[in-house]
């Protein structure tokens, strides 16, 4: 897959552009309906099949007191798109400039006159243009004028319940990984690069590694997880803790932060980019009152997650 981060005549360089518009954070099982159904298209007409996204979400921007955090790493996000057969990544600046184009100026300007629009794809709640005035159904409307097929997708449903970016956040800011999953289509999963930390877990027997956390990305809440995390390509199981380490608040650096237990690796992480996907949440944050009941506790965490693997 290409990334581009400009449309400005596309329709030169590419056949049959065939664009699914949205912000897919999270890429969530709603979004993937969206996009293999537009991949699928693109390939039955010959087509260019491209996804129409902008960095960064246009609420940062906006209204960035309000802007919910990422499900996904920007990073992640276009890998995962990537993986559904889309031609063309459209990662466009957003700006408050682009935020004044009317929806009718949206369609003119970009969509028909830069990239030639073949078909649009879209989810059934989307809203584009000034204040969000676009609907689906302006799409259909506009895209009978100018020439183009408009495919609006209906809810996709878990049980009776709509898949939203809205509720996967609420159920992994509540720790609620696995139903999270459901909704997802995969393990809800934070990438960050290993920093140095206080090596407080070496001394205690675990080895931990310390992950940057990017506050524009939303990490589960606070507690200890049984992960699957990926380095170097490899997969490798463990735990990690989500927290702010009460049992040593007296000399911890402030804030939060995610440690990584891995089970079975040998090797020097620090700078390495580790993806950890967190599978399971296996018990709260708590505060120990003592060193080794701490350590007591951490075998056992330990052992129910590599029991889950079984």
């Amino acid at each position: 897959m290409q990334v581009l981060t400009s449309y400005q005549g596309l329709r030169h360089s590419y056949r049959k552009i065939c664009v699914g518009l949205g912000n897919f954070d999270g890429v969530h099982l709603g979004h993937q309906r969206i996009i293999k159904r537009l991949v699928e298209y693109a390939r039955e007409n010959q087509g260019t099949a491209a996804v129409f996204t902008f960095e960064p979400h246009p609420a940062m921007v906006l209204r960035p007191d309000a802007a919910p955090p990422l499900l996904l790493a920007p990073e992640l996000k276009q890998r995962l798109i990537g993986s559904f057969g889309v031609d063309i990544l459209l990662a466009i600046p957003f700006t408050r400039e682009f935020a004044l184009l009317s929806p009718e100026a949206f369609i003119r300007e970009v969509l028909c006159a830069e990239i030639g629009v073949a078909a649009v794809f879209v989810g059934y709640n989307y809203t584009f243009g000034h204040r969000g005035a676009g609907t689906p159904e302006t799409l259909r409307e506009l895209g009978a004028r100018y020439g183009f097929t408009v495919e609006v997708i209906p809810p996709v449903l878990v049980g009776d319940q709509p898949v939203s970016s809205t509720l996967i956040r609420g159920l992994i800011a509540a720790g609620k990984v696995e139903e999270a999953q459901r909704y997802l289509g995969y393990y809800p999963v934070f990438a960050g690069t290993v920093v140095s930390g206080a090596k407080r877990g070496t001394e205690l027997g675990f080895p931990t590694a310390n992950l940057e956390v990017d506050s524009q990305v939303l990490v589960p809440a606070n507690g200890v997880y049984a992960v699957k995390a990926v380095v170097d390509g490899e997969v490798f199981l463990g735990v990690a803790n989500i927290g702010v380490c009460p049992t040593f608040a007296g000399d911890a650096p402030a804030g939060r932060r995610v440690e990584v237990f891995l089970f079975d690796f040998h090797g020097d992480l620090y700078g390495k980019r580790l993806e950890v996907s967190f599978t399971r949440r296996l018990r709260e944050e708590r505060c120990f009152r003592s060193v080794a009941e701490l350590v007591e506790q951490i075998r056992r965490d330990v052992a129910a997650a590599r029991a889950l693997a079984k």
